[in-house]
């Protein structure tokens, strides 16, 4: 290995070779129902099994293209009032959804012991931006009015999500911070997202074949996407920053999106706002859905939920 070559745990490594070895086509080169159907296979594959939980249950909010689906996950059956993390999954806003992120899901709320609903936004190419910001918008707003069908009496809101849902969690949190809603946004918890124009970091030259999130795949992304560059609903670069919530932001160091994610943590802190930042070596982007094949991953999401707990703790 030379003094230039990025730093590879050997159980990512091992993981990355595996995948190459699979020969697998590219997500672009796939139908769309199959690209999805992949996506929710390697949960399956990588992934830890869910945690047991005393709440897993289905539920509706309205949306502005019809109901949304949700999830509300709780390690207790009852609890008293206090904040709820709102979860927007990954997938690049065209795969994934309740099912794929569901063992994650009960990881957190379990780990926070604090209620978490996941939101299963509209997904391109069948419904192209700004549907997915919209929906995210929507549910949360509603769950912030505390609605009795959830059970519990919400004090605040804490978006979080991983890559596209990392995107959704700060543009959520902007446009709450722009129009408040019933209750705060307390905390947003952002893991790998995408800030800004990717293609101008040197992370996404540095990273963009061999590490899982590939060029072929975030191109696939783009098109079905269909986004708007300049709206700050796709790169929140261009949103507010003064008045942000505390913040904890989360890249992986061999991730085409790292530098994305580090600019944004450092405009959060040029303009104020309590920030924690964490960059996870050695290990790519999507760790969080790949505990159980790469078991050092599991370690990575516990920090970020220990931070996240740290900063609660804090402002409380």
């Amino acid at each position: 290995m030379t003094s230039e070559a990025p730093f590879v745990r050997p159980d990512v490594r091992a993981f990355l070779d595996m995948l190459e070895a699979l020969n697998r086509p590219d997500l672009g080169d796939m139908p769309i129902e199959e690209a999805r159907a992949s996506y929710l296979m390697m949960r399956d594959m990588a992934d830890h099994p869910p945690a047991e939980l005393a709440v897993v249950r289905d539920l509706t909010c309205p949306g502005p293209a019809g109901e949304i689906s949700l999830r509300l996950y709780d390690a207790r059956a009852e609890r008293g009032p206090g904040p709820l993390v709102v979860f927007f999954h990954g997938g690049g806003f065209v795969i994934g959804d309740l099912e794929s992120h569901h063992n994650i899901c009960t990881q957190i709320a379990a780990e926070l012991d604090l209620p978490v609903v996941a939101v299963d936004y509209r997904l391109g190419p069948e419904h192209p931006f700004p549907a997915a910001p919209e929906d995210c918008e929507a549910a949360a707003r509603w769950l912030a009015e505390g609605p009795a069908e959830l059970g519990r009496e919400v004090t605040g809101l804490i978006p979080m999500g991983d890559s596209a849902g990392g995107n959704l969690a700060i543009v959520t949190t902007q446009s709450l911070l722009l129009e408040p809603a019933a209750v705060p946004v307390v905390l947003q918890v952002p893991i790998y997202p995408v800030c800004d124009d990717r293609k101008k970091h040197p992370s996404y030259e540095l990273f963009k074949e061999g590490y899982l999130l590939t060029t072929a795949a975030m191109d696939f992304f783009d098109r079905s996407y269909a986004a708007d560059p300049g709206d700050r609903r796709v790169h929140p670069v261009h949103g507010p920053f003064e008045g942000m919530p505390p913040t904890v932001l989360v890249t992986a160091g061999l991730d085409p999106l790292r530098d994305s994610g580090r600019a944004f943590a450092a405009d959060l802190v040029r303009a104020g706002c309590d920030v924690t930042y964490l960059e996870m070596p050695g290990i790519t982007h999507g760790f969080v859905q790949i505990r159980k094949a790469v078991p050092s991953a599991q370690d990575d999401l516990l920090a970020v939920l220990s931070a996240a707990k740290t900063m609660l703790e804090r402002i409380a």
